[in-house]
């Protein structure tokens, strides 16, 4: 019989299969098998490389996923500022031995992998947040002495990734780290004028983007303004969004991304390829998943015991929500393109190791939710 109070130490391996939450399992197998039919989809029906690819990493993935719940939340506690750091190491040295893909030097070859350090570092920054904000009373988050910290372990990142360029997924992970300095109990006041803060700098910030970086901004503001350049992409979006109608094209029948109008639609735009052939039910059914995901995160950091397990699973649902959000956000054009794959969907080993490592964590809070990190 399963011990009424699961004391890390205490459990078997058979404690541990019972103590996983089946139903987040059950919705990342489903959505993993959605995203086999998309990436098949976009290859015209056939199982090319990017579908066997997409398939093979996410049983790989999904392992690996199982593997780290087994662990205790007191390694994952003890091990938050290492992980940071190693994943930091690996930033900079994106910028000496980093490969260079499509004007971007975004990764570094590991063997027989290419690894992109930045979307480690979305769940890297949130578990260190919150291991480094787990002792600090609610009524101190807002003095100087501990702000400079989580300053600096947001934007030295921030800045590399932005300097890459990849500007995308830095602002992911400054959303992702303000989150949790939200979730601490950070004064709404104080909050809000940072916030303000931040969006005075944007004009600072604007002038320090690469050219094609600003010609993506004015396309989102007027894709008509260059419809065979800049804003092509968003164009052939919203006609292919509309195209798939109330309910659906059918399986393999979407015009737009079959005749290849698409670009991009193995990752950034697999949204827009599911919604033309699946139409607007599909769709919301598609988000309901993503929904349900974000609950039972949500739903796991609230029964957990420690302070730490609750601030890493509210910061990583709130992570999880943005990178949703502006995925489909942007290829409804209402925000500019800043490549932001939709977790999981997307094609893209780094992506999707980095969402499974973070559910992994996750799951490991589920099992392990009575144990406290001291």
């Amino acid at each position: 019989m399963i011990k009424q109070h699961f004391h890390g130490s205490n459990l078997n391996f058979r404690d541990k299969i019972f103590a996983l939450d089946f139903l987040l399992i059950f919705f990342i197998l489903l959505l993993g098998v959605i995203s086999f039919f998309a990436m098949y989809s976009t290859e015209q029906g056939k199982l090319g490389y990017y579908t066997q690819s997409h398939l093979y990493r996410f049983f790989i993935f999904f392992i690996l996923f199982i593997i780290v719940s087994f662990f205790r939340i007191k390694t994952w506690y003890k091990s938050a500022y290492l992980f940071y750091f190693a994943v930091l190491i690996l930033l900079f040295a994106v910028d000496i031995f980093g490969v260079t893909a499509s004007g971007s030097k975004r990764w570094i070859s590991l063997f027989f992998i290419n690894l992109q350090p930045s979307e480690l570092m979305k769940i890297a920054l949130i578990i260190f947040l919150a291991r480094y904000y787990y002792k600090i009373p609610t009524e101190n988050v807002t003095n100087l002495k501990y702000i400079i910290t989580p300053f600096f372990a947001i934007f030295v990142p921030v800045l590399l990734v932005a300097e890459q360029p990849d500007l995308g997924t830095a602002v992911l992970i400054l959303i992702g780290g303000l989150a949790v300095i939200w979730l601490t109990g950070f004064r709404i006041k104080l909050f809000l004028y940072s916030c303000f803060f931040l969006i005075c700098l944007l004009p600072v910030g604007i002038s320090f983007l690469k050219p094609y970086q600003k010609t993506r901004i004015l396309s989102f503001f007027d894709p008509e303004r260059d419809a065979l350049g800049a804003g092509y992409q968003i164009i052939q979006s919203k006609i292919a969004l509309g195209s798939g109608g109330i309910f659906e094209k059918g399986f393999l029948q979407g015009s737009k991304s079959y005749l290849d109008y698409l670009p991009e639609k193995h990752t950034d735009f697999i949204f827009t390829l599911f919604s033309e052939e699946f139409g607007f039910i599909g769709s919301l059914f598609l988000l309901i998943i993503y929904v349900m995901i974000i609950y039972r995160i949500t739903a796991i950091g609230n029964k957990s015991r420690n302070n730490f397990a609750r601030l890493y699973c509210f910061g990583f649902a709130t992570a999880f929500f943005v990178y949703v959000a502006v995925n489909m956000s942007m290829v409804l054009g209402l925000l500019p393109i800043v490549g932001a794959p939709l977790p999981i969907m997307s094609y893209g080993g780094s992506s999707m190791l980095s969402v499974m490592i973070g559910l992994g964590f996750v799951m490991s809070c589920k099992i392990y939710q009575q144990e406290d990190v001291n």
